[in-house]
This record gives C-alpha cells, sequence and structure tokens, in this order.
C-alpha cells in the first residue's frame, strides 16, 4: 500500500474521531445545561386577609426574573394562585384588588336595587332573621354564602372558561379543599376554576360549606394550608413558598369567633409547618403578625409587607433566575370581560321555582349582546331573594355564544322567624315579631305574619306570589291603631263639631284596617306598577268630647262614650307607579325616587251620611346624589288633591311630624307637630343635607316648605310663596336595629320647636 495513501487515510479517521467526540461533547455540554434549568414551584399559603401580601411577593418575584412553572395554594393563596395562574401579572393583581372592596364581597351583601319592592321591605323592617323550621331556632351554616366571592371570580377567569384541567393553565395549578365528612383533604386539579377555588377558601364560620361534585368542602387550610409536598410532587425542582399563617396567639388576640376556630385549628398546622418550611428551598415570611384573617382594610400596608419579605430573599431569587436563564416574555394584559352574548339557559335545582320565576330575577335577554354586568346583577338579584343557598353558575362557549348553565341549591330554610324592635313619638314603643312561610300554597310564592305589641297593638299580613317577567299578585292586611294629642281647630276644619274655646286639644284615636288585592309587575327591580282593590275600615274617634255632639259626631254609649268623628267602611280601585333608585332607605346619598298613587272612592258604608264618590291622587319624587366625599344632598318635592265634590274629610292630606312610615295621606313636616296642618291639597319641597362624618354615623341638616289648605291646584295658592317652613338639625346612626335618629326641629311661624326621635327601622 502506498505510505502516503496510508496516512491520509489515518488522518481522515482520526479527524473523523475528534468530529465525533466534539460532537458528543457538544451533546453533554448542552444535557447538562437544560439539567442546569431547575423548574420552580410556588406555594402559597391561607391566611384570609394577610393572603394579600402573596401580592407584594409575586411582585418582587417577577422584578427578579423568576419563572414560576408550577402553583400550589390554599384558600385566599389558591385565589391569588389560579389568578396568576390564568395569566395575570402581580402589577394586575395589585390594582384589581387595591380597587375592590373585599369587605362587601365578602359579607354577600346585595345593593339595595338587587332586591324586589317586597324583598327591599324585608330587609328595612326586620333587625333579626333566623330559620325557625319545624317550630325550631337554628342558625346558618356560615355568615356569608360566598356568592360575591364567586361572582367576582366567575368573570375574572372568564378567559380560562373552558380549561377543565388545571394542567393546562398557563402556570398548571392546583388548590387543597378539606371534605368535612370524611375529614380528609381533597387536592382540585380540575373542574370549573372559580367553584374550585371558592371551595379552598371556604373558612368555616364565615363562609358556608360548598358542595363540588357530590363532596362537601370547606377551607383547604383546615387540614393543608401550605402544600409544599404537593408542589415538589408537580417535578419542582426548587419551592419558593409564601407563608403567611401565624402562630398561636395569646387571650388577648382571641376577639371572634373565627380567630378562635383558626387557633384551634393552628394547634396542629403550626407544628407541620417546621418539616414544610425545610422543604422549602426560598422561605418567605412577611411580617404581618398583627393583622388578623379579616383585616382587609389594611390591604396595601399586608401587600407592602408581602413585598418587604420578598426583598428579603431578593439574592436567592435573582440566583435562581439566573440558573434558569428563562428568556423575558412580554405579557399580554388579560382582557376585561365587558359584554357577551347568551344563547341558552339551562337550570337544575329549581324544584319549588319556576324557570319565569328565575328568568324574571335575571332580567336579560337570550340571544342578544348584553354587558357583563347585566348578568351579574341578575345573580345578584336571584341570590338577594335569600331562597337559594347557592347559585353555582358556568359560561361554556357555543358557537357565537355562551350557554349559561346555573345550578341552585334551594335553602331549606323555608319557615323564618323575625324580630324587629322601634320607638318614636307618635307609635311610642313597639316590638314585632315575624313568621314567614315561603312556597306556602304554591311555588313562587311566601307569606308573612307581623304581630306587633307595644303601647299600639298593630299587624300585617302579607302574600305575594312573584312571576317574574309575568303580572304577579299579592294580598296584604294591615292594622294601625294610634291616638295623638290634636289641635281642636284642626278638627273643627274637618269635622261637624261645637266649637269650645274651652277646649284646645283632643286626644284623636286613629284606627285603619286595610286590605289590598294586587296586581303588579316589576322592570328590573326598581319600576313597578300596581293596579289593585281596596277595602278600608278607618275610624276618628276621640274620649274628650263626653257631650251630646250634632249631627256629623255622633257618640256612641257602647264604647266608653266614645266620639266618633269617622267610622266607615271603604271601598276603592287603585293605581300605583314607583321608581326606587335610593341606595339607602334612611339615608340616601344615590339615585332617584318617584311614587305616584292614584285611589278612586267608589263606595261607602257613609257613616256621617256624607259620601260621594272622589279621588285622591299624590305623587313624589327627588334625587339624592353626592357633593363631597362623605356629603350628600337629598332633594324632593311632593303633592297631592282630592278630585270631586264630596264632603269627605277623613282622606285628606294632614302635614306634620317626623316619620318614614305615616299611614294614609298623614305627611311628615319639619317645623310641626304630627298632624297639624290640613287640607285637601298640598305641595311640599323638601331638602337634606347628610355628612357621614364616621362609618354609620350621620350628621344631618333638613328643610321644608310647603302650602297646603283646601283646592290650591284650583286657586292658584300651590304656586305662591310657602305659607309654611320647617328646619331640623340633628344626628344618625345606622345600628343593627335599624336608623337612631335625634333631631331638633324648628318653624319661624312658630316659637316653639320640637325634638324627634326614633329607634329601629320603621313598620
Amino acid at each position: 500500500m502506498n505510505p502516503s495513501i496510508s496516512s491520509k487515510r489515518s488522518f481522515s479517521i482520526l479527524c473523523f474521531t475528534l468530529l465525533v467526540l466534539l460532537g458528543q461533547e457538544g451533546t453533554f455540554a448542552q444535557s447538562d445545561t437544560k439539567a442546569e434549568r431547575p423548574k420552580v414551584g410556588l406555594v402559597l399559603s391561607g391566611g384570609g386577609a394577610k393572603g394579600l401580601a402573596h401580592i407584594g411577593a409575586l411582585k418582587v418575584i417577577e422584578e427578579s426574573g423568576v419563572k414560576i412553572d408550577y402553583i400550589g395554594g390554599t384558600s385566599m393563596g389558591a385565589i391569588i394562585g389560579a389568578l396568576y395562574a390564568s395569566g395575570y401579572c402581580a402589577t394586575e393583581l395589585d390594582s384589581l384588588f387595591r380597587n375592590t372592596d373585599l369587605g362587601a364581597l365578602i359579607q354577600d351583601t346585595f345593593p339595595r336595587g338587587a332586591k324586589s319592592f317586597y324583598e327591599k321591605e324585608d330587609s328595612e323592617r326586620y333587625a333579626l332573621t333566623l330559620p325557625f323550621n319545624d317550630f325550631k331556632i337554628t342558625f346558618p351554616q356560615g355568615l356569608s354564602g360566598g356568592q360575591n366571592i364567586y361572582t367576582e371570580l366567575v368573570g375574572l377567569l372568564y378567559h380560562v372558561r373552558n380549561v377543565r384541567d388545571f394542567n393546562e393553565l398557563p402556570i398548571p395549578f392546583f388548590c387543597m379543599a378539606t371534605d368535612i365528612e370524611t375529614g380528609t383533604e381533597v387536592k382540585l386539579n380540575g373542574g370549573y376554576l372559580p367553584e374550585a377555588i371558592t371551595a379552598s377558601g371556604s373558612l368555616p364560620s364565615l363562609f358556608e360549606p360548598i358542595e363540588v361534585d357530590g363532596r362537601v368542602l370547606i377551607d383547604g387550610g383546615v387540614l393543608n394550608n401550605y402544600p409544599v409536598k404537593q408542589v415538589r410532587a408537580m417535578g419542582a425542582d426548587v419551592v419558593i413558598g409564601v407563608d403567611v399563617q401565624h402562630g398561636l396567639r395569646d387571650r388577648e388576640e382571641l376577639l371572634s369567633a373565627t380567630e378562635i376556630l383558626l387557633q384551634i385549628n393552628n394547634f396542629r398546622t403550626v407544628g407541620a409547618m417546621k418539616d414544610k418550611a425545610g422543604l422549602t428551598d426560598i422561605y418567605i415570611k412577611p411580617d404581618i403578625e398583627k393583622y388578623s384573617v379579616i383585616d382587609f382594610e389594611f390591604k396595601e400596608a399586608i401587600i407592602k409587607e408581602g413585598e418587604n419579605a420578598a426583598v428579603f430573599n431578593q439574592h436567592a431569587l435573582e440566583e435562581l433566575a439566573n440558573k434558569q436563564a428563562a428568556p423575558r416574555q412580554i405579557h399580554v394584559p388579560v382582557a376585561a370581560l365587558d359584554s357577551l352574548v347568551v344563547n341558552r339557559l339551562i337550570l337544575q335545582g329549581n324544584d319549588n321555582y319556576s324557570r319565569a320565576y328565575v328568568k324574571g330575577k335575571l332580567r336579560f335577554p337570550l340571544a342578544e349582546k348584553i354587558a357583563y354586568e347585566d348578568l351579574t346583577q341578575g345573580i345578584g338579584n336571584l341570590a338577594a331573594t335569600g331562597n337559594f343557598k347557592t347559585i353555582r353558575y358556568k359560561l361554556r362557549t357555543k358557537g357565537l355564544g355562551e350557554d349559561l348553565l346555573i345550578k341552585l341549591q334551594e335553602s331549606q330554610d323555608k319557615t323564618l322567624i323575625r324580630l324587629g324592635a322601634h320607638y318614636d313619638d307618635l307609635y311610642k314603643s313597639a316590638a314585632m315579631i315575624n313568621l314567614t312561610r315561603k312556597n306556602l300554597l304554591d311555588k313562587d310564592d311566601v307569606g308573612s305574619f307581623d304581630l306587633i305589641l307595644g303601647d299600639n297593638i298593630r299587624y300585617s299580613l302579607q302574600y305575594y306570589v312573584d312571576k317574574g317577567l309575568y303580572w304577579s299578585f299579592g294580598f296584604n292586611s294591615r292594622l294601625n291603631d294610634f291616638s295623638w294629642d290634636v289641635d281642636y281647630g284642626v278638627i273643627e276644619s274637618n269635622f261637624t263639631v261645637p266649637p269650645d274655646p274651652n277646649i284646645n286639644n283632643i286626644d284623636l284615636e286613629i284606627f285603619d284596617l286595610t286590605n289590598q288585592f294586587y296586581l303588579q309587575t316589576v322592570l328590573r327591580e326598581e319600576f313597578a306598577f300596581i293596579l289593585g282593590l281596596e277595602h278600608k275600615l278607618l275610624k276618628y274617634s276621640t274620649t274628650t268630647l263626653n257631650e251630646e255632639l250634632p249631627e256629623g259626631a255622633i257618640q256612641s254609649p257602647q264604647e266608653d262614650n266614645r266620639t266618633f268623628f269617622e267610622n266607615s267602611n271603604l271601598f276603592s280601585t287603585y293605581g300605583q307607579l314607583i321608581l326606587d333608585t335610593y341606595d339607602d332607605r334612611y339615608f340616601p346619598s344615590r339615585g332617584v325616587l318617584f311614587s305616584g298613587d292614584f285611589h278612586l272612592y267608589l263606595f261607602s258604608s257613609d257613616f256621617n251620611d256624607n259620601f260621594k264618590e272622589f279621588s285622591v291622587a299624590k305623587a313624589r319624587m327627588g334625587g339624592a346624589f353626592p357633593l363631597f366625599e362623605n356629603i350628600s344632598l337629598n332633594l324632593e318635592t311632593e303633592g297631592g288633591f282630592k278630585l270631586g265634590a264630596s264632603p269627605v274629610t277623613s282622606l285628606d292630606f294632614v302635614l306634620g311630624g317626623f316619620g318614614n312610615d305615616l299611614i294614609n295621606n298623614f305627611v311628615p313636616f319639619f317645623g310641626y307637630d304630627f298632624l297639624s296642618l290640613p287640607g285637601n291639597s298640598y305641595v311640599k319641597a323638601y331638602a337634606r343635607l347628610d355628612y357621614e362624618f364616621s362609618a354609620n354615623n350621620h350628621l344631618l341638616f333638613c328643610a321644608n316648605y310647603a302650602n297646603v289648605e283646601d283646592d290650591i291646584f284650583r286657586t292658584g295658592e300651590w304656586f305662591t310663596a310657602p305659607d309654611f317652613s320647617g328646619y331640623a338639625l340633628g344626628y344618625g346612626w345606622e345600628s343593627f336595629l335599624g336608623p337612631v335618629q335625634v333631631l331638633y326641629s324648628w318653624s319661624p311661624e312658630r316659637k316653639a320647636g320640637n325634638f324627634f326621635f326614633s329607634v329601629g327601622y320603621w313598620f
């Protein structure tokens, strides 16, 4: 063989061998590089309001350049972790939580506009409501059903609504819950994401348990408040943990039932955290011991403490980011859900409430584009009825629109006992006990009976069938009975009585029994049109006069020498038009009000033998709006008149006094005592300045002006300068019993002023 050829061949083999070896070395180098890119898991513990520190920690983790590959969380850690895993960045979460009233979400408070007129009356009458099933008083499983939180989460997680496997989220995720029946922990890594994290955060006593796939679940923190082992099992090489739990507290800090339950739970978790902290590579522990699980009002400070704690670990975070060598990704903000099309409504669990009832509460059309706020408002309307323990709804993409699946769990509390207490200058002291029965005779109905005991015995019976989109109907029966020291001149101007200069005032007793049957249609819970029939037994009497009177004021010896000015049964038909968007009945700061009433009196038993057919029309309108922070102005005007030549004066207007629930045509008017200014027609203007100087505490200044006498609209007197004026200065407090109000009232036309005092809801 030629030596030169052999040398060339050997050289070629050597080069090939070197290339192979270099290639293998490069492969080994690449494998080593890949091995140096660790998978990072994030553990977020539960802790209620203290869990907001997770947001501050996430901001620093992001700034350090760490890429999170897996997230596991419990309770508040589950909520924040799920949002982050779905695509929100830390800055978006910071903005979102800072601008959300978390306290209102937790309490399941619904705006007044979410309630029907019947439900508004209920919520503004009773101080305490308790289930009374089988004649046994029971207590709810939690202070809140978590409905507002669930509704908020459905909207925030709309962009991942079709994800059923949480490993398919932008960052794989799971959360922990506890099966209350078996006492075992439950790892939730699939299903409907808002439902899963709501269950994970259902803190006992604060929230009711949640049923998910047949299991009754409560807060995962009961058994596993820091799921570090589960994050390791997902494949995490390095674990970052943010622990917002606190240790055992001393007696001075155990100020609520929630704190005591957490203390009991912490007996176990405090010990378990020693081992779990050891399994955490970068352990972030914010200094938030001074805050409790319900201190949501300190959210800015708590978020900042989370940020500070993460900054303390920033060097380790940056080293981890360098090991990952992950390229920086441009964040695409999550688009807010502003509108959608609901093509189909699927209902489950509405056994005792018709589809028409549910659709009537939702109040949005199908197969049309609606604002997302319309959907949340409809769900709020449904929840505000109190007829459903839980309302879990899911949105599923279907063609160009969505299917809305609503799973209803009806409340088993069909019988309720309700209590109230009240004092005012007219009705004096009163205690009320109410019995309410839902589904009394049929679906969609409710029956209610108030028995009011005190200085004046009264009752109110209501039966209402809510047909949602269709005409609803109901029956009311109400007994009112009270007496008041009335100027004798008021009696002389309205009834036939003998002139007597020796009588200045008489004790007038007013007895009113009213029965109504009505039809009602409602638009968006704020506008109602009512048509009805009414029977009224009306008695005006006194024991002050015991002499023989002329015709028109008949003395009845059968009733303790009582003199009757009126004792007639009156029959009428009536119509009402009501628009009410006030945010509060007693201290409105926003909204408008219109209330119109027309009664046509057709028949009477005619005690005074002077009845002729007549009508009474009245209307009230106004608005409330904020002027500055915590300062609002309420402006209203109202008026009324009688149509017809009937000499019946028993239903004329009488102005004077203070109150929110005066019967018939008695109209409150500052500056004058109750039942002081009579006439068959009137106009009135009213203004109130409300300064809420601290939460639920109001400083009030009121002014009102009026003209009132017979036929002012015919004579033009209604358009002249007001004959009567009055002012009031006072204080109001929103207490658990209802509003407490103390007002001093005066008028330039009178020398004496009046103090008006009331405690509790008016009924």
